[in-house]
């Protein structure tokens, strides 16, 4: 699993709220590759979110496999305890986004956006060319996000989920490596920033330090090593 750096920083934060005081009650959220100690609370929160979508040994599988980038959103008042989540596969230039899911007590606060622009960037980070994925055809909530992210709509699977029989429906996202995209990231960034300071939430830690979502502005990406 390669790492990933999403940051907000000190500098960004001001100019969505210039009045540094409120960082008293802001609460610092990380955004970081999932690691082995906490796959428990990770397939707990599957299981909330997700119904039991993998168990230990998937999780572990996804770990090990170097063509999947599992992320998780932790809050750092309670470190062990992931809140957000997502996978993407890569296969040759796709992105196969495969979950994404934000703990029910914390949803409706910009959390799912952040995750799938983690995703994305993850895959622009891996030079990949498109984004797929499938999503229920009753999830409406889900739908709009995507859509709101340049998501379209190109078929439908029958019967595609077991436990209902519900279809769903196929997503696409290209032109990850065009210039444009650069752009739509750099303000999905801004955008996100004020969205998480207005609804008390702040990005920490860096988990890469040779790259910085602020090298976005005037630049070419950066590759990790």
């Amino acid at each position: 699993m390669r790492p990933l750096t999403c940051l907000f920083t000190s500098v960004q934060l001001r100019a969505v709220h210039p009045d540094l005081n409120f960082l008293a009650s802001v609460n610092f959220l990380t955004l970081q590759p999932l690691t082995p100690p906490l796959l428990p609370a990770v397939v707990d929160l599957d299981r909330r979110c997700l119904g039991g979508l993998w168990t230990l040994d998937g999780y572990q599988r996804e770990l090990d496999s170097p063509s999947s980038d599992l992320l998780v959103l932790i809050n750092l008042a309670s470190p062990t305890i992931p809140i957000g989540l997502g996978c993407l596969w890569a296969i040759a230039e796709e992105a196969h986004i495969t979950l994404l899911a934000v703990d029910p007590n914390y949803r409706r606060q910009g959390l799912g956006q952040l995750m799938l622009y983690a995703l994305l960037l993850s895959a622009w980070q891996r030079k990949l060319e498109w984004a797929t994925l499938e999503v229920r055809i009753s999830n409406q909530a889900a739908i709009q996000l995507y859509e709101k992210f340049g998501f379209e709509r190109v078929g439908e699977r029958r019967r595609y989920y077991q436990d209902t029989g519900e279809n769903a429906l196929i997503l696409w996202r290209k032109g990850l490596q065009r210039p444009e995209f650069l752009t739509d990231l750099q303000q999905w960034q801004q955008a996100l920033a004020a969205q998480l300071a207005k609804t008390g939430w702040s990005l920490s830690q860096l988990s890469h330090p040779n790259w910085h979502p602020s090298h976005l502005v005037n630049s070419t990406p950066i590759p990790l090593t």
